[in-house]
């Protein structure tokens, strides 16, 4: 699952180009994507994967992609499906996408937050 250099660094002049804080890092062969500190992307070989939820998978499967399975056909499904390629290529497309994909990796992040406990209160000592 090696990227290749040139898709690497286009990918990421894309992204740079409509979403902010962008940076990568690479990752058991591939490449993560990160807007700041939320994981919303990856490349996998050739091919950018956006992170998607219930809510934003049907825009992907309406344009005929597929998920990222990092085994191949019949292995775990990832919540990554791959971005039309045509929509890479244009800023004004991609930007919705991108946006997108950061929400969902924003709401994942939230979701996995435990909820905040009160503090415990405190007992007053009594005065003799």
């Amino acid at each position: 699952m090696a990227v290749n250099p040139s898709y690497r660094a286009f990918v990421l002049d894309q992204l740079c180009r409509v979403a902010p804080g962008i940076r990568a890092r690479g990752m058991f062969g591939g490449v993560g994507i990160y807007a700041d500190d939320l994981f919303f992307a990856l490349i996998g070989g050739g091919t950018l994967f956006l992170k998607v939820d219930d809510h934003t998978r049907p825009d992907f499967e309406d344009a005929g992609m597929g998920p990222f399975q990092p085994f191949g056909e019949g292995g775990e499904v990832m919540q990554y499906y791959e971005l039309p390629a045509d929509v890479l290529e244009e800023p004004d497309r991609l930007k919705p996408w991108v946006e997108k994909a950061i929400g969902v990796a924003r709401r994942a992040r939230l979701a996995r937050r435990p909820e905040s406990k009160p503090a415990p209160k405190r007992k007053r000592k009594r005065k003799r």
